[in-house]
């Protein structure tokens, strides 16, 4: 009798211990099963390249920025010249050119146009126009808002000797940044960047939107005709977001245009 009670109890034990063994090896397993969304907090694409508009520079991103960062994107805001087409897409594809894989390209109105003719970078896998504006095949930026009723804001921009154009302080003030504090403001004012008139005559040949997915921000405008921010970003076939802000919600409304950047970064790797 007490040798078949000795023999159970090594039966159980070789059990027992072959379920713990069992047990560890399947574990990790299990956890590499989890749906995506539990395990993959990162963006499919890490590199976002920001490219401002007319009458501004890089630090109209500059909320924007550590928002972006803080879940883990590598960010690149690039100084475009303005002073013609040709040379802000130069400066936008010397910035792809030194990101280490796929790129979120983001344009701010006038730099709709830039990102159009910069996305058909290899590298760009998507795109986020801002309160933008986005041509069709041939289109310049005076064709793109020609169909549209004069906005206040453009009425503000005056031209100096060379033809590049400045907004007044009233056209900043109450045209492109009203919904800023005055402080704000008037820092806007001092650091805008002046545009090339000639830019309004620069045609697009081939806009990446065709071929790339997009994101439209739009706005409640006094720089580009509301009308056309929604009309285009549907034509576009864009996922879009309405946010109650002036031309630059960068500045006004910067968790919302973050998160519309990183939607951009998670999804545009799934197209």
């Amino acid at each position: 009798m007490k040798h078949i009670i000795l023999l159970l109890r090594g039966i159980v034990r070789t059990y027992v211990v072959l379920g713990l063994t069992f047990t560890a090896a399947i574990i990790p397993l299990l956890a590499s099963d989890r749906p995506t969304s539990e395990t993959a907090a990162a963006p499919t694409v890490r590199n976002v390249v920001l490219v401002h508009g007319a009458f501004a520079d890089g630090s109209s991103y500059a909320k924007v920025i550590p928002l972006l960062e803080a879940k883990g994107l590598h960010v690149t805001a690039v100084q475009n010249p303005l002073s013609s087409l040709a040379d802000d897409v130069a400066a936008t594809k010397r910035a792809i050119a030194n990101q280490d894989g796929p790129v979120i390209l983001v344009g701010h109105s006038w730099a709709g146009m830039v990102i159009s003719e910069a996305g058909n970078d290899p590298k760009v896998a998507g795109l986020v126009y801002v309160a933008a504006i986005v041509p069709d095949e041939g289109q310049s930026a005076g064709d793109v808002v020609k169909p549209y009723p004069p906005s206040p804001g453009l009425g503000e921009a005056k031209p100096d000797a060379a033809g590049f154009l400045s907004l007044s302080r009233k056209g900043i003030d109450e045209d492109f940044v009203p919904d800023l504090p005055p402080r704000e403001k008037a820092i806007v004012y001092a650091t805008q960047g002046p545009w090339n008139s000639a830019c309004l005559a620069d045609k697009v040949s081939v806009p990446a939107w065709t071929t790339k997915p997009s994101w439209y921000i739009a706005v409640n405008d006094r720089m580009l005709s509301p009308e056309y921010e929604q009309a285009i970003a549907k034509h576009i076939q864009a996922t879009t977001t309405t946010l109650p802000a002036g031309h630059v919600p960068m500045l006004s409304k910067p968790k919302e245009v973050a998160a519309v950047i990183i939607d951009a970064a998670n999804k545009a790797g799934q197209h």
